[in-house]
This record gives structure tokens, C-alpha cells and sequence, in this order.
């Protein structure tokens, strides 16, 4: 829209000039009033064909068929130009909406983020650090195609809706953010998801305290309060520095500049470390990573600083801390991938 019309005022420019060249030419040749001039010199370039206000001298007829074959050429430009960029601004929609409906068609395994603004975005700057696939779900228009200049998929359009999130494909869907400004769209979205799918993990924002339960019940698996998680962050800062500056580094927060990050790798089915114990796999002396926790998949829960004789199984998630690169290569080694 603004290309549009930076060409529409250029046109109107170079159209201005024409009728100040030709007003300026009358008044020179002719000897005319400013006012005469002009006037018949915008009936010229609009070819409203009136008669001559005065009669022209030869000088001033060649002059008038100069400027009528520039004008007329000006006029036909301007709306040659105005005509093309609406045509390639139709056809780029068109074709724009089905490139992205054919991608959204292949999505799989992708992560739902419900609602475009500060929340949303950062959540959106963290996926793409992690180059998690992703749609971006907002109704209004100005913070959908503000995805859509970057070259994210984002559909505009109410995530409240059934319709909505089965046009992203929640059921192969990995999780969903919802990240709409009120807590009742959140809910909602919430309590919408969980019915399309039992498995989706769903991570909701709550600006009310009281609407953590809410969401909890909704079918919301993790509920943040940014006011709350602020609140706990500059009390950290306080308290403990020195803590808070190591899990900054370790989640790669902002501003941290340390390539060192925590990461969740599943144990595969031919995984090398599935029934064997960690001091049996190596992990730590092989990859060059801490192993923080374990946890289970057969419903023990979370087993923190585990020691050498825990067995690892199919199934099993190794919490795990260390250089991202080494990280990689821990989850291809664990998933079974070499």
C-alpha cells in the first residue's frame, strides 16, 4: 500500500510539472494572465477539447502541440503505471494465498502461535532461534502481515474458531501459544484446542491471576503471568545476580553471549543408550554435556542430578546442559539418528 502510493504521488508530481511548464510556457509566449494560462492548460492535458480562450500565435500552437503529446503521454503513464502495480498486487495476493496454502498443507509437527503482539512475537523470535516450523493465528491484519513481510506463514483470521484452527492443521500440530490479549480469548482457545487434540501441548498467557486455573482447566498444560514471572525475575536480580545470570546464559536469553544452552533430547527406540545406564553410555565424556535430569517415561517422574546407575529407556527425556553444537549431536546420538 505505501509503494502504491509513493507511485501515485510521483505521478501527480510529474503531472504538476507538465501543467507549470505548459502554464509557464502560455504566459512567456502568449503574454496570457496566470490564471488564463493555467486554465487552458489543464483543459489541454485533460483533452476536455474547450475552445482557445485567445487566439494562439503560430509560436503558440506548435508550443500547445508539444505539450498536448506530452501531457496525453504523461496521463496514459500515469495510469499504465497505477494499472500494473494493481494488477501485480492482485496476482501477488493470489498467488501469495496459495504458496501459503500449500505450505500450510505440508505443515506437520509445527507449533500454533495464537495472537501476534509482544508476547507473541518473542515467542515467535525464540521458535525461529530454534527453527521450529510455525503459523502465526491473529484477526487483526496490521500484526498478521506484519509476519507476512518477514516471510512467516500467518493467516488472518479468529483463532477462537473451530474453523480457524483446523485450517492450520492443530491435529499434527506439536503445541499451541495462546497469546491473545484477553484471558477469555485464551480460555477459550485453550478449551477449543484441547477438544481437536487430546496430545497438543498448549502454553497459555494469563494477565489475571485468577485465570491461571481457568486456562489450567481449559486444557492449558503451562500457564505464564508475565506480571508474576517479571516480578520473580527482578526479585532473582536482587537476590541471587549471580544465578539469574547463569539461566540467562543456559536459556539464551537476551543478552546473553555464551553459546551454552539447556536442551530436552528424547531417548529413540535404537537409541545405543536405551537399557543401558549413564555411566554405561557416557554421555558426558562422549558429548562433552551435563546431564541435569531424567525424565521417565513410564510415569516416575523427574529424577534430578541422576546418577551413573539410572537406566535410560525407550521413551525416556535426558535434560541436559551444554554448547549448542554438542547439543545437535546429543539428540542425533540419543534419538538413534547415527
Amino acid at each position: 500500500m505505501i509503494a502504491l502510493f509513493r507511485r501515485i504521488g510521483l505521478m501527480i508530481g510529474l503531472m504538476g510539472l507538465v501543467l507549470l511548464f505548459g502554464t509557464a510556457g502560455f504566459v512567456l509566449l502568449e503574454k496570457w494572465s496566470w490564471f488564463d494560462a493555467f486554465y487552458f492548460a489543464l483543459f489541454t492535458l485533460t483533452t476536455v477539447g474547450y475552445q482557445e480562450l485567445h487566439p494562439l500565435s503560430h509560436l503558440g500552437r506548435v508550443f500547445n502541440s508539444f505539450l498536448i503529446a506530452v501531457g496525453v503521454t504523461t496521463v496514459f503513464l500515469a495510469i499504465g503505471v497505477i494499472t500494473q502495480f494493481a494488477i501485480e498486487a492482485e496476482l501477488g495476493a493470489y498467488f501469495g494465498k496459495r504458496r501459503q496454502k500449500r505450505m500450510l498443507e505440508k505443515l506437520s509437527n509445527h507449533y500454533v502461535v495464537c495472537g501476534g503482539g509482544r508476547v507473541g512475537r518473542s515467542v515467535i523470535r525464540e521458535l525461529l532461534r530454534n527453527n521450529a516450523p510455525f503459523v502465526l493465528v491473529d484477526q487483526d491484519p496490521d500484526r498478521a502481515e506484519w509476519a507476512l513481510r518477514e516471510g512467516y506463514m500467518a493467516v488472518i483470521a479468529d483463532a477462537t474458531q473451530d474453523e480457524t484452527l483446523r485450517g492450520v492443521h492443530l491435529e499434527r500440530a506439536k503445541g499451541l501459544v495462546a497469546a491473545l490479549p484477553t484471558d477469555a480469548q485464551n480460555v477459550y482457545v485453550a478449551l477449543t484446542a484441547r477438544g481437536m487434540s487430546q496430545d497438543l501441548m498448549i502454553a497459555a498467557r494469563a494477565t489475571d491471576e485468577e485465570a491461571v486455573a481457568k486456562l489450567k482447566r481449559a486444557g492449558a498444560n503451562v500457564v505464564f503471568t508475565p506480571y508474576s514471572y517479571t516480578g520473580h525475575r527482578l526479585a532473582q536480580a536482587l537476590l541471587r545476580p549471580h544465578v539469574l545470570s547463569f539461566l540467562d546464559m543456559a536459556s539464551a536469553f537476551e543478552g546473553a553471549h555464551l553459546d551454552l544452552a539447556i536442551e530436552q533430547v528424547q531417548v529413540g527406540e535404537k537409541s545405543h543408550c536405551a537399557s543401558k545406564t549413564l555411566e554405561q553410555a557416557r554421555l558426558p565424556q562422549k558429548m562433552g554435556i551435563i546431564v541435569l535430569a531424567v525424565m521417565k517415561a513410564n510415569g516416575r517422574g523427574m529424577q534430578f542430578n541422576p546418577s551413573g546407575q539410572t537406566l535410560l529407556e525407550a521413551g525416556d527425556y535426558l535434560i541436559a546442559m551444554g554448547e549448542s553444537s554438542k547439543l545437535r549431536e546429543l539428540e542425533k546420538h540419543v534419538a538413534g539418528a547415527v
